[in-house]
């Protein structure tokens, strides 16, 4: 299992992404979900990976080996993020096709899912969630942010915390909280975790972090948030309850 997530708003993309992988309590192991494909100046496009590794891998493989083969058709030729999310989703599909038989053979889920974000010069910074049949959806002003994998843990505080004007910077700290919030729900999410934040029309990736298992930001986040959102629920006023059960059985008494 793994977690990612990606947000947009005015002001630029952050994304997001776990490391672990898991197949089964006592094999985990550690691979990179986050990937970037940016030519500076020119445009910039961030992928996250979940489902299948063999799959994942096997596409992120193809989309490399297309820019040094100098396809006509590659990351870096396409003129815009919509024409990217559609040539990632083919390609996905491709290697779904190739590989299905046999993974469903030993009954493996061969599936998988990604998250494209970025710009291409010309055109305003998109948002997609490409699905494993190839097509894809688009994050909005409405709903800025999609993920992908383990997805229920970090949602709340997303839904609730973030818009379409967070500041990008708000946005990167909402996003590592998110991942947090699933570790600590689900040991099969796990660091190192790779975010990237970028700013709308820079055409160039200037903020990027790694944080590895026992890094001491991590756990610093991870107590304050602790300790704010029990404060939260201390400060929470008492329930107001319609009746309280001794009077009500008075009250039977006295009829």
């Amino acid at each position: 299992m793994t977690y990612c997530l990606g947000i947009i708003n005015r002001f630029g993309i952050v994304m997001a992404a776990d490391s672990r992988t898991n197949a089964g309590v006592d094999y985990i192991s550690v691979y990179k979900k986050l990937f970037d494909f940016s030519v500076a100046g020119s445009r910039t496009i961030l992928i996250c990976t979940s489902g299948n590794l063999s799959i994942t891998q096997a596409v992120i493989n193809e989309l490399q080996l297309d820019i040094q083969n100098e396809e006509e058709k590659n990351l870096h030729t396409l003129t815009s993020m919509y024409d990217i999310a559609r040539y990632i989703g083919s390609k996905s599909r491709q290697v779904q096709e190739r590989d299905r038989q046999w993974l469903e053979k030993d009954r493996i889920d061969f599936h998988c899912n990604f998250l494209l974000g970025g710009q291409v010069k010309g055109e305003e910074p998109y948002l997609y969630l490409i699905y494993p049949q190839g097509n894809f959806i688009e994050a909005t002003r409405e709903t800025p942010f999609l993920q992908i994998g383990e997805t229920k843990y970090g949602k709340p505080i997303l839904d609730r915390t973030i818009t379409y004007d967070t500041p990008l910077e708000a946005a990167a700290k909402c996003a590592l909280l998110s991942i947090d919030s699933t570790m600590k729900s689900n040991i099969s999410v796990g660091p190192p975790i790779n975010l990237v934040m970028y700013e709308t029309d820079s055409f160039v990736v200037r903020r990027t972090l790694e944080l590895r298992l026992g890094d001491p930001y991590l756990a610093k986040i991870r107590k304050l948030w602790e300790e704010f959102v029990r404060q939260a629920f201390e400060a929470m006023p008492n329930i107001e309850w319609q009746y309280d059960t001794d009077d009500a059985n008075e009250d039977v008494l006295i009829d």
